[in-house]
């Protein structure tokens, strides 16, 4: 059995031309090279996997090879080149400065520098992961790295550029490698896969290219996985299973319901990829990465930005036909913000739904009641002026005999039909024996109200302590408040001429109906039951209810609830003439003077003589 080597280490590249996606570099390099003009030291930084450390050994060959092509690439024959593939050349040292950061390494290190090569042109010495060095270890280095032998080459290759000392940095090339792109990846991949006679679905070398996140190294091992877990066939379903990479066609099926305003499919289709074990964040960053992708597949020019197989392209310029451009900006938007509050959500599930049904409300098709003001509008509008009319018939009718009680009656007010211009109400102007006084204030506009006649003129009960003076106002045009406050005014006239109870009750009951209310707003307020049980009210003639308190902060609170007070008696008593005065005591009220004792002291003496007699008696005086 044959020992395995790994396809990261198999086809590693030898030579400048192989290398992936670093064109510019490995350019430099060789024009460099052929221009002999090779500094004293390098820097090679860039993220994992991405050909530092090849390139390093390109470099380090080439320039060691005795008969270079003509392209500026080591010819793999000669002695130099050989002893370098067989890991045998002494001109070549590879240092990991993760194990070797301290003084003493770097030391030895300087010490081997001082001995000339023994064959070739130059001794190299390869630093990987520099940026463990420490501090010391730098310092102790510096000299050497501005002024090494002629012979000397240092190429230093490092992930984390800002952790080296500037005083490094100064004195060395410095190389950006870049993430190599997906395609560069793929395309890479499918020739590994056909050097090794695997056979492959082109969409699934790309998803192990874009899970590799622009690292080769890191796709080579998964197209090894994938090649021993699919028996030397990799599908696009095996990938998308043992990759943890969630479909893009389920991004496709959800833009195109968000598209429709089809929320209900949506949400079934984040639950199913919830059920199948994908983090909502991870689903978030797809789906923002399936709408750029759709708003760069709406020009052609920009279509090239996407990273993905031509297939793929294609049905993203299919469905960005089909979807607006303002649409996909929103959402955008939407989907960017959820990004960055769903990590710091406490309802993850909540915080994921909530901006699918917002997109799916964009495009105005979605099948549910979207709340607006204009039909709410019509609606008040049309009750308004329905109920107003209803409320205002009894007017006509004949009046009912006179009843020895009295009775509540609120006037009769007609609404116009919503004009431009509103009429200013008239005061109404019954006869002198008649009084009409309204249980609340009337604030909607309305035209004049035709005179009361005399003998159709009700009696009238008088006007409760702090009820509100009437108050008209003016309105030049119709509004909304207008349109409300009639529809309120409506119901209030409806519920006025409904109530016509006027049964008698004695003081006992309404002093039980008093306590068993008090017993119900126990929980509500302490204040207000105290002043319903602890002074005991008094029935006034004309069912006039007194209650008679011991200070004003007892007085406010019963006079803040007087109207549901009053609902709840009159409905008890079923009698819709109960009204309610509330008192303080004449003894709060007053203001008491101040006395001194002193001044106690004279008092008693003026209240008994013989208080004076026994204090000069015994010679007693206050110490004042």
């Amino acid at each position: 059995m044959d020992n395995f080597i790994v396809s990261a280490r198999k086809y590693r590249p030898v030579a400048f031309n192989t290398v992936v996606g670093q064109l510019s570099i490995t350019g430099t390099l060789k024009n460099a090279i052929r221009n002999n003009q090779l500094a004293q030291a390098f820097l090679f930084c860039g993220p994992r996997g991405v050909g530092k450390t090849t390139c390093a050994r390109i470099l380090a060959k080439t320039i060691n090879c005795l008969n270079p092509t003509s392209e500026t690439e080591p010819c793999n024959v000669c002695s130099s080149c050989i002893a370098f593939n067989d890991s045998a050349s002494f001109n070549i040292h590879e240092l990991d400065a993760a194990s070797n950061n301290s003084v003493d390494d770097i030391r030895n290190l300087v010490d081997q520098v001082r001995i000339p090569p023994q064959m070739g042109k130059y001794k190299v010495y390869i630093i990987d992961e520099v940026h463990m060095l420490s501090s010391s270890a730098f310092n102790a280095f510096l000299k050497t790295l501005e002024e090494p032998p002629a012979y000397a080459k240092f190429i230093l290759a490092t992930t984390e550029k800002h952790k080296i000392i500037p005083t490094i940095l100064s004195r060395c090339q410095i190389f950006d490698f870049k993430r190599i792109t997906v395609d560069d990846i793929a395309k890479h991949l499918a020739f590994v896969a056909q050097s090794e006679g695997v056979t492959f679905d082109p969409e699934a070398l790309h998803i192990i290219a874009h899970k590799a996140d622009g690292a080769l190294r890191d796709a080579l091992s998964v197209f090894d996985q994938m090649v021993n877990l699919g028996d030397r066939n990799i599908t696009r379903e095996l990938v998308l299973e043992n990759l943890n990479v969630l479909d893009y066609e389920y991004y496709f099926r959800i833009v195109e319901f968000m598209r429709t305003g089809n929320f209900k499919d949506t949400l079934l289709i984040v639950n199913e990829i919830v059920d199948k074990g994908f983090d909502g964040q991870h689903f978030i960053t797809g789906l923002g990465e399936h709408l750029r992708n759709l708003l760069m597949s709406v020009d052609a020019a920009t279509v090239k930005l996407i990273e993905t197989s031509d297939a793929i392209r294609a049905k993203y310029r299919e469905q960005a036909q089909m979807v607006s451009l303002q649409l996909l900006v929103d959402a955008l938007d939407i989907i960017n913000k959820c990004d960055v509050t769903y990590r710091t959500s406490n309802n993850k599930r909540l915080a994921l739904e909530i901006p699918l049904i917002q997109i799916c409300r964009l495009s105005g098709q979605m099948q549910m009641p979207v709340y607006t003001t204009t039909p709410a509008i019509q609606q008040v509008a049309v009750q308004a002026s329905n109920a107003v009319p209803a409320a205002a018939a009894p007017q006509e009718t004949q009046p009912a005999p006179p009843k020895p009680e009295p009775v509540v009656v609120t006037p009769t007010v007609q609404v116009a039909e919503p004009q431009a211009q509103v009429a200013e109400p008239a005061e109404v102007k019954p006869e002198p024996q008649a009084t009409v006084i309204p249980s609340r204030p009337v604030e909607q506009p309305a035209p004049a109200t035709p005179a009361l006649n005399p003998a159709d003129a009700p009696k009238v009960a008088p006007a409760p302590e702090h009820e509100p003076p009437v108050q008209s106002h003016h309105v030049s045009s119709f509004s909304i408040k207008s349109v409300l406050k009639a529809d309120q005014l409506a119901n209030s006239i409806k519920q006025e001429v409904v109530k016509d109870r006027s049964e008698a009750f004695t003081s006992a009951q309404l002093e039980s109906s008093l306590l068993k209310y008090a017993e119900l707003k126990k929980d509500e307020s302490a204040l207000y039951y105290a002043a319903l049980t602890t002074f005991k009210p008094e029935l006034l003639p004309d069912n006039v209810l007194q209650i008679t308190v011991g200070n004003t902060v007892l007085e406010k609170e019963l006079n803040d609830r007087r109207n549901i007070l009053l609902e709840h008696l009159r409905d008890e008593m079923k009698n819709d003439a109960i009204t309610l005065q509330v008192k303080v005591t004449e003894q709060v009220a007053e203001n008491k003077k101040y006395m001194s004792d002193r001044d106690k002291l004279d008092a008693m003496g003026i209240q008994n003589p013989n208080v004076n007699k026994l204090r000069d008696q015994l010679n007693l005086d206050l110490d004042i």
